[in-house]
Formats: C-alpha cells, structure tokens, sequence
C-alpha cells in the first residue's frame, strides 16, 4: 500500500517492515536502504501487518512511522538513522499503519492499534521535526467528562475504543487547519459496544491547529456508526462554486463536502449502491434503514460488506475535467455480528461470520473504476473489471487518468471519456498509490505493486473470483517513462 516519493531526482520508498530505500528516479539504481531493528509490533493489532503507506521529507530528513508506534527520523543524503521516538506502547497494541505529513517543522501522524480495552485512547500527535520531541497530543475519542464524552454512553475509559487514524491527513495554509480523519468505534456493532451514542469522535473528519492540536471543529460522518463502515479516508481539498470545500468518500460510497473553514455541511451524494443509511443531501442527517443495525447472532444482509465499496485507495481531482475520479469494489455479505467480553486488556473488532456475494448491479464484476462530476454528483463515466479495483486513482494534467486492478493490470483511462488508452500486465497485483513525476527532464508514471491490503487483496477475490490467479510474488516498483509526444498532452 506505498506511496512513492520524488524530490530531487530520488524517490524515496516505504516498504513493509518499516523499510525504506532510495533510489535513483530515473534508474531505479538504489542509493541507501534503512532497515530498522525496531521490535516487532503486537500480534493481532493492524500494526503487525507490516503495512506502511508514506513517508514525509522535510529539510534534510525523511520522517516514517513504524508498526511498533515509534516515529522516525533519517538522514535523507545517507539514510542514516537522526532521531527515534517511542510514542505509545505497542505492548498495548499501539502502532502506525500510515506514515505522517510535516506542517510548520511538527511532524504529525495518527495512531493504529486501537482496538483493545485500555486506560487510554488513540492520538493524533505532532513533533519537533528538528528533535523528535512531542509537542501535542489529541485524542480521538471522548473521555468522560469531556465535550462529548456523554455520546459513548456510561462507558468507563477502558471500553471506549476505536478511532483509529490510520489514513495520513491534509493541511491548508490558507485555514492554517489540519485536517485528519478517524475510524469506527470498537467494537464495529453497537450491540457488542455496550452502548448505541454517537460516540464521538469516530467516523469523523477533525480540524486541528497544528501547531497547539487544538480541534476548531469536527464532523461526524456517522454517529454510532454499528457494521465497519469506515469514513477514514482521505480528504480532498478544493475550492468548488467560491465555497472552500472538503470532500470525502468512505466505504458507504457517499461523497461528503463540507467547508474546510467551518465544517459546515454542504452536500451529500450518494452513489445508489448502498443498503444501509439513508442519508439527507441537504442537511447530511443518516437514518439506518429499517432491520439494518447489526443484532447479536443474527444474521444481515448489506451492502457494502465489511470490506467497503471505497476503501483506502484513494480517489483523484483533476481541476481541468472539474471531476474525482474513484476506484470502487462492488460488494456485498451476509454476515452476523458476534459478541466481546468486556475485559481489560482484550476487546477487538468483534467476531464477524459473513458469506460474501457481489453486488446485484455489478453485471457480475467486482471492480469499478468511475467519474464523477464534483459540483453536480453525476457519474460521468464508469468502468468495471471482473478483479477489485487495488490501487488509488491517479489523474495527471495530459487528460489520463491511472489505476489498477488485483488481476495485474495498470490501465490508463482518457478523464473525459473513461475510454481505455493503454493498458499492461504487471507481475502480480498492482497495489497502493501511483505516482507521476519528472526526473531528468523526463515524465514518469510509477505504480507500486505487492500482496497484502485487506480483504480485497486476500479473501474476496479468493472466494468471490476464483477463477483469476495471481503469482504470490513480493513487492516492486514499476516505473513507465512517458514520451514526448505523451508529456505535451
């Protein structure tokens, strides 16, 4: 799930384990490597996949997060080591899945690893980028006693859960606002929760101050949030009709927009493929559709499945087609929603038997790669594939657009039309966040390619697809230089 990054004529590259390597942009010859000896993360947090999705450069340094909840610093020239933080115990299960963004010399990252019942909560936090040294720390989730702490309930601290930050956040200069996202409670159904609150603040997108933490406003996406239903993801940052907008896609397949300035809501659009909310477009207020809140032992049928139609692959805007452009998985499940004992120290997501089938619109696909118009909702265009969408959407200023799929493929799409323009078969599965950058006067598209990342990676396409095969090869990088002709476009 790695995002490539160039500055200078090197790309830096995160790798599972919390590797990183340097390498020459244009060659691919590699410069250094770093490979921690950090200590391995807590079996069963999301940390101990290995996963790490970015990096972040500022002055001389490159800054990562590692699975066992340290934040690093290294020598960008020589890849040496500079500073390493321990900022929570990944005894407890604490770790990163996502690597940070730096904002005025902080380095700030969310935290992973929340599922357990602790005497503590997850984080975002922000640190000295010169030293390593905490400068703040704001929790996701209220504490009782605190402005919302009532929405989870009589709850002690110990069984409130969740609120993961595992997708890295966005800053605007012109708000000053850091802007970071937060997962579901746990357990996901309310019913195993012990409460059916808002609980707040999960399921949000949060404006922060970066340089004190302080929350200027939050939004909750979904309050009491009960199936897995993650509003995690990315936020996309455009001025759209005068208004300054954010906007967001979770696994529902609703496209938020709110104003970065206020967190007022503007607009809510729904894709038509979900079974689980009705959601007002004009006042953004979600009701569960009758029979859809999870009951313990009995089983419900809904779309999306757990998995999400939008997940951690990240959707595009190109300010010339005025569009997003938005990988999608077309699935749904049968599924029922177990119980937790409430134990210090144990806890989880909660035990979920689910049967998982494809979307009754899909025409029998899985993926869906589509358009859509960012002032009106309209889909422009659509793609689909018989494999899952794997990657993030990449939109360039030559009028394509890139992405692929768990079958190999890296297709290159015309923005306006959705036509294909070119397509390749990759050595297995193109995964994570493609990229496209210039070195030594010449473009290239570079697109990540790897195992792992959930269950559109693993088991769906294993039992919804089994007819496609992919070798069980390791990670790579594949980098296509784009020609003249192609780079006047």
């Amino acid at each position: 799930e790695a995002t490539p990054l160039v500055y200078d004529g090197i790309m830096y590259l995160p790798n599972p384990r919390g590797v990183i390597q340097a390498l020459d942009a244009a060659t691919g010859d590699l410069i250094w490597q770093y490979r921690p000896s950090a200590a391995k993360a807590a079996e069963g947090s999301d940390a101990s996949r290995g996963i790490q999705r970015n990096v972040a450069i500022f002055g001389d340094k490159i800054f990562a997060t590692t699975g066992d909840a340290h934040m690093i610093a290294v020598d960008a020239r020589t890849g040496k080591l500079v500073w390493d933080t321990k900022v929570a115990d990944s005894a407890l299960g604490y770790g990163y899945t996502s690597g940070p963004i730096v904002v005025r010399g902080k380095v700030i990252a969310g935290m992973s690893g929340c599922t357990r019942y602790k005497e503590d909560v997850c984080f975002i936090s922000a640190h000295d980028a010169v030293t390593g040294k905490e400068v703040w720390r704001t929790s996701t989730i209220a504490r009782p006693g605190e402005p919302g702490g009532d929405t989870w309930g009589d709850l002690p601290l110990t069984f409130r859960a969740g609120g993961d930050a595992w997708i890295p956040g966005s800053y605007d200069p012109e708000t000053n606002l850091v802007y970071w996202a937060t997962a579901q409670a746990k357990p996901w159904a309310r019913a195993a929760r012990g409460t059916d609150g808002d609980a707040l603040y999960t399921n949000s997108t949060l404006a922060l101050d970066p340089d004190t933490g302080k929350m200027k406003w939050f939004y909750q996406h979904l309050p009491g949030e009960t199936q897995d239903m993650d509003e995690v993801f990315e936020s996309i940052l455009v001025d759209i009709g005068g208004r300054k907008s954010l906007f967001k896609m979770g696994k529902l397949g609703i496209l938020w927009q709110l104003d970065r300035a206020t967190g007022q809501f503007i607009r809510a659009t729904d894709l038509g493929y979900q079974t689980i909310v009705q959601v007002n477009a004009q006042t953004g207020k979600v009701t569960y559709l009758p029979g859809k809140i999870p009951q313990l032992g009995v089983e419900l049928e809904m779309c999306p499945s757990t998995a999400g139609f939008k997940s951690w692959r990240a959707m595009s805007y190109n300010p010339q087609t005025r569009a997003f452009y938005i990988p999608m998985n077309l699935n749904c499940e049968k599924g029922t929603f177990g119980p937790v004992e409430k134990i210090a120290g144990k806890g989880g997501t909660g035990p979920v038997k689910r049967a998982d089938y494809k979307h009754p619109e899909s025409g029998g696909n899985l993926g869906e790669f589509l358009a859509m118009d960012s002032q009106t909702g309209k889909v422009l265009w659509r793609q689909r594939t018989p494999s899952p969408s794997n990657t993030a959407a990449l939109s360039t200023a030559g009028g394509v657009v890139f992405g692929g799929d768990w079958d190999r493929h890296m297709y290159a799409y015309d923005a306006t039309t959705g036509k294909i323009l070119w397509e390749t078969r990759l050595p297995t599965s193109a995964q994570g966040f493609p990229i496209t950058y210039i070195a030594k006067g010449k473009q290239y598209v570079a697109m990540p390619t790897g195992l792992g990342g959930g269950s559109w990676s693993t088991l769906i396409p294993f039992e919804l697809a089994p007819e496609i095969r992919r070798p069980n090869s390791g990670n790579g990088i594949f980098v296509f230089a784009l020609n003249n002709a192609e780079q006047k476009r």
